[in-house]
C-alpha cells in the first residue's frame, strides 16, 4: 500500500494532524484506515515515514511492532481500542514527530511510553480514559514538543500541578478538552505557556467550575479558541417555544435550556482584565438575547479579532441598540451560523450590522441573502460575504456610506446582473478590490458601467460573461481576472485599459490570446486551457513588457507559424508558466503529443523569400561553375562523348550474335580521304588493331581483278560496322561519296545501325555541296565521334569507338582486314 495516492489519501483522512505534520511529497506513506485491522500489520516497509492504522479495532500493540521502522515521523493510531503501550514503545522510531493516540482507552496519563521520543512535536492523547490529567516525567524529555491535545471521555479532576512538567516549555497551541469536568483547581491552566489556547468548555452540569476555567483560559494565552457553548435562555411567553427548540437540538434533552447567566457573568472577566486579542468562539447553541450579551462583553474587552463558527440560534427576539457606543473591532468573522426559528423579524439581525463597528466583516457559509446599507458613515474596510445567497436586486444599490470600503468579496453567491454589481459600486470612493467569482453574472445590455474610479483589481472568473463584458470594465484596473467564463475572443474595438497589468483568461474559448496593444502595460497574461492553435506574430510582437505568460493546455497546431511562439522560453525573458510539460502539438496527427521544445522546423522550411533566394543563388552558382567547366575543361564534349558511348553500349547488348551474318569477316570497313591517311594509319588502325579488331582497308582487302564498286559494295556487305572519317577532305573525294552511299543503302535495307562518323575535322554545314545532301542528313541526324587533338580526350574517345563496333566475330579469314582510300 506504499504509493503516491496513499499519499493523497493521507492528508485527506488524517485531519487530526498539525500543519508541524504536514507531509512532504517523497515521503512514503503506508495507508491502513479503516481497514478492520485488530492486530498491527506485520508487512510493513522499513522506509514507511507516515503510517496510517486509525479506525481499526487495534487492541494490543507490541514494540517489535513499530521496532524496524527507523524511518517513521508521523504515527496515527486514533480510534482504535488502545488501553495500554510499554515503557520506552518508541525508543526506535527517534525520528517520530506526530503521534495521534486520541479517542482510545489510555488510562495512565503519565505515558511512560514517550520516553525516548525525543524529536516528538505533535501530541494529541485526547478523549481517553484518563481520570485526571496529571502528566508524567515523560513530558520534561519532550524538548521540541509545540502542539499537545489533551482529554479524556471520563469525568477528570483538572489540578494545579497537573502540567508542571511543560510549565517551562514554550509551547505553539495546547488544546485541553474538560467536557467532563468534575474538578478544577484555579490557575491549573496558567501554568502553561503557548501562543494559542483551545478550551474544550465543560458541560451544563459542571458550570460551577466554568468561571475558573474562563478566568484562567483568558489570562494564558493571546490567542484564544473556546467551543462547546450550550445554552439557551428560558422561554416565557412573549418568546417561541425556545425549550422545544433546544430539544430537537440536543436529542430530545431540555438541558440547553436554562438560565445562561453563568456564562455572560463568567466573560465578564474579559471586559476587566485579560491578555486575549483574538478570540473564537466554536459550535455555540444560544438564544440571541445570550449572545447579544456576551458580543457586548467582547466589544469592551481587549479583544481585537472575533471569530464565531458553527453557531446555531434557538431564539431571536430583540433588536440590539448598543453597538454605537462601543469601541472598533479589526476582525469579525461568523461562519456556519444557523438561525433555527423559521420565522423572526430580520432586520433584528441587519440592524445589527448598520451599526456595527468593525474594520474586516466576514460572513460566510451562512444561508444569508440581504444586507442593509449602514445608515451612517461607517468604518468597514473588508467585507467578505462568500458562499451565501446574496442577489444583486437592490443590494447596497446606492449605498453612499462605505467610502471607506476598500475589499468586497462577494464569490459564491446569487448574483447575475454584471451592471447593477457595477452599480453598487458608484459610491464606494475607497473601492480597490472586487470579487464578484463564482456566481451566475451576465452583460448582455449596451449600457455604461458605472464602476467606482478607484477600483484596481476585479474577479469576475467562475460566471456566465461573454465578449461583451470588455465594454463594461472599469478603467483603471490593474488587475482583471475572467477565467472560466464563456469569453471568445477580446474585441477589436476596446477603451485601452493602459494601467492593465495581470489579465486572467483562462479556461475560455478563446480562437487567439489578445493584442497586447489594447493592454500596454500588461506584465501577467494567463490564456491557459482555451482553444487557440496558432499564437499570431502580432501578439508577440506588441506583447513588449509582458513578464509571465501561461498559455499551457492549448491545441497548438504545429507549423511555421508557430515557431516564433515555440521558441519564445529561449528567445525572451518571459517566464512560461507549465513549460515545457504542458505545451504539446495537438495538430498535425503526425505530431501529437510532441512537446513545442521539442519541435523544430528550418528557416528555410518556413520562410518561401529565403527558400527562393538560396534556389535562385544555387541554380546561379551553378550555371557559373558549369560555364566554367564548359570554358576550360570543355564538360560538352565529354558529355557528349558519354553520351553516345552509354547509346553504342545500349545498341549493342541489344544485337545477339545470331542476328550477324555468317558472311560477315571485318568489324569495320573504314572510309577516308586519302589525304587522311596518315592520320588513319598511325591513329586509327593502330588503336583499333590493338584491340583486336578486324578492320577491312582496301589497299589490303579489295580483290584483284574485280571493279571498285565492286569492291566497296562487298567489303561493305562483309563489314559489321562502316567507319566513315569525315573532313573537308572527304568531301572533296568523290569515291567517299560512293562508299557512304553505299552504306546508306545497307542500313535502309537491312534496318541495321551500322554506319559509325568520326568528325576529324569540324565541317561547316556551309561547306558541304548541296548535292551530298544525305551526308547533310545523316550529319543532322547521326550522332558522330569527334576526334579530340587533346590527348586527355583520346581515352574516351577509344572507348567509345570500341564500344560502337564492340562485337564478337567467328576467326578471321586470309586477309581479314580492311581499308579504303581515296
Amino acid at each position: 500500500m506504499v504509493n503516491i495516492l496513499s499519499f493523497f489519501v493521507w492528508i485527506l483522512m488524517f485531519q487530526p494532524c498539525h500543519s508541524l505534520c504536514f507531509p512532504v511529497a517523497n515521503d512514503i506513506v503506508t495507508n491502513y484506515s479503516s481497514s478492520s485491522l485488530s492486530t498491527v500489520p506485520k508487512n510493513l516497509s522499513n522506509l514507511t515515514n507516515i503510517l496510517d492504522l486509525s479506525q481499526n479495532n487495534i487492541t494490543e500493540i507490541y514494540m517489535q511492532d513499530f521496532a524496524p521502522l527507523h524511518q517513521l515521523k508521523y504515527l496515527n493510531l486514533s480510534s482504535n481500542k488502545i488501553n495500554n503501550l510499554a515503557p520506552a514503545f518508541f525508543r526506535s522510531n527517534q525520528k517520530l514527530e506526530c503521534l495521534d493516540l486520541s479517542r482510545n482507552q489510555l488510562m495512565n496519563v503519565e505515558c511512560d511510553f514517550l520516553h525516548n521520543a525525543t524529536s516528538l512535536k505533535y501530541l494529541d492523547i485526547s478523549e481517553n480514559n484518563f481520570l485526571s490529567l496529571t502528566l508524567g516525567k515523560a513530558f520534561s524529555f519532550l524538548q521540541d514538543l509545540e502542539y499537545l491535545s489533551l482529554g479524556s471521555r471520563k469525568t477528570i479532576k483538572f489540578r494545579k500541578d497537573d502540567l508542571k512538567e511543560i510549565s517551562g516549555k514554550q509551547l505553539q497551541e495546547v488544546s485541553i478538552k474538560l467536557k467532563t469536568l468534575s474538578e478544577y483547581d484555579p490557575s491549573a491552566i496558567t501554568i502553561l505557556r503557548t501562543t494559542k489556547l483551545h478550551i474544550v468548555l465543560p458541560s451544563i452540569k459542571s458550570f460551577h467550575f466554568l468561571k475558573n476555567v474562563l478566568d484562567d483560559a483568558f489570562n494564558t494565552s493571546d490567542i484564544l479558541t473556546l467551543s462547546n457553548f450550550e445554552c439557551c435562555q428560558k422561554c416565557n411567553h412573549l418568546s417561541v417555544d425556545c425549550c422545544q427548540t433546544c430539544s430537537k437540538i440536543n436529542n430530545g434533552m431540555n438541558q440547553c435550556c436554562s438560565d445562561c447567566s453563568h456564562y455572560i457573568e463568567s466573560f465578564k472577566v474579559l471586559g476587566k482584565y485579560s491578555r486575549v486579542q483574538n478570540l473564537s468562539l466554536q459550535h455555540l447553541t444560544v438564544d440571541w438575547e445570550t449572545f447579544a450579551k456576551i458580543l457586548k462583553i467582547i466589544w469592551d474587552s481587549s479583544v481585537e479579532k472575533l471569530s464565531v463558527s458553527n453557531m446555531k440560534i434557538c431564539q431571536v427576539r430583540q433588536h440590539l441598540s448598543w453597538f454605537f457606543l462601543q469601541k472598533q473591532l479589526k476582525s469579525f468573522t461568523l461562519r456556519k451560523i444557523n438561525i433555527l426559528p423559521f420565522y423572526f423579524s430580520q432586520a433584528i439581525i441587519y440592524d445589527v450590522f448598520e451599526e456595527l463597528k468593525v474594520e474586516n466583516l466576514i460572513i460566510y457559509e451562512s444561508g444569508m441573502i440581504f444586507l442593509t446599507c449602514p445608515k451612517k458613515q461607517n468604518t468597514y474596510k473588508l467585507i467578505d460575504i462568500s458562499d451565501n445567497s446574496f442577489t444583486s436586486d437592490f443590494f447596497f444599490q446606492g449605498c453612499s456610506t462605505l467610502k471607506h470600503l476598500e475589499t468586497f468579496i462577494l464569490k459564491q453567491n446569487r448574483f447575475v446582473q454584471l451592471f447593477e454589481v457595477s452599480n453598487m459600486t458608484t459610491y464606494m470612493t475607497s473601492l480597490k478590490h472586487l470579487d464578484v467569482s463564482q456566481n451566475q453574472l451576465i452583460f448582455d445590455e449596451v449600457r455604461i458601467c458605472p464602476w467606482t474610479n478607484s477600483l484596481t483589481k476585479l474577479n469576475l472568473s467562475s460566471n456566465k460573461l461573454t465578449d461583451s463584458v470588455f465594454t463594461c470594465l472599469p478603467s483603471n484596473l490593474e488587475i482583471l481576472d475572467l477565467q472560466k467564463n464563456n469569453i471568445y475572443t477580446v474585441p477589436k474595438v476596446l477603451k485601452n485599459l493602459n494601467n492593465l497589468k495581470e489579465l486572467y483568461l483562462g479556461a475560455n474559448k478563446l480562437a487567439n490570446p489578445p493584442d497586447c496593444n489594447k493592454f500596454r502595460n500588461l506584465e501577467i497574461l494567463f490564456v491557459e486551457a482555451n482553444s487557440f492553435h496558432e499564437p499570431s506574430s502580432t501578439f508577440l510582437q506588441s506583447c513588449q513588457r509582458l513578464t509571465v505568460l501561461n498559455a499551457a493546455s492549448n491545441p497548438f497546431t504545429c507549423t511555421c507559424n508557430l515557431r516564433d511562439f515555440s521558441t519564445m522560453n529561449k528567445n525572451t525573458h518571459i517566464e512560461m508558466i507549465g513549460w515545457p510539460k504542458s505545451y504539446c502539438c495537438a495538430y498535425p496527427d503526425v505530431l501529437k503529443g510532441t512537446l513545442l521544445k521539442d519541435f523544430y522546423l528550418s528557416e528555410v522550411t518556413c520562410s518561401p523569400t529565403l527558400l527562393l533566394v538560396i534556389v535562385l543563388g544555387t541554380m546561379f552558382v551553378i550555371a557559373i561553375l558549369i560555364g566554367l567547366m564548359c570554358r576550360f575543361l570543355d564538360l560538352p564534349w565529354y558529355l557528349r562523348m558519354t553520351w553516345q558511348w552509354t547509346q553504342m553500349k545500349r545498341r549493342t547488348m541489344k544485337t545477339d550474335s545470331y542476328q550477324l551474318s555468317e558472311n560477315l569477316v571485318y568489324h569495320a570497313f573504314v572510309s577516308y580521304s586519302q589525304h587522311d591517311y596518315s592520320w588513319v594509319k598511325e591513329q586509327l588502325l593502330s588503336n583499333l588493331e590493338e584491340r583486336n579488331l578486324r578492320i577491312c582497308h582496301h589497299e589490303r582487302d579489295f580483290i584483284p581483278g574485280k571493279g571498285i564498286i565492286e569492291n566497296i559494295i562487298n567489303c561493305i556487305e562483309k563489314s559489321y560496322k562502316s567507319i566513315f572519317v569525315l573532313s573537308p577532305n572527304f568531301i572533296q573525294s568523290e569515291w567517299c561519296h560512293y562508299e557512304l552511299y553505299f552504306a546508306q543503302h545497307q542500313v535502309l535495307s537491312e534496318h541495321t545501325e551500322n554506319l559509325i562518323l568520326i568528325v576529324l575535322e569540324p565541317i561547316p554545314q556551309y561547306l558541304i555541296p548541296s548535292k551530298y545532301y544525305k551526308l547533310k542528313s545523316l550529319m543532322a541526324k547521326k550522332t558522330y565521334l569527334e576526334w579530340p587533338n587533346d590527348k586527355n580526350k583520346q581515352r574516351l574517345f577509344w572507348a567509345n569507338l570500341q564500344a560502337a563496333i564492340g562485337v564478337s566475330l567467328t576467326a578471321p579469314r586470309q586477309g581479314s582486314i580492311s581499308v579504303h582510300n581515296d
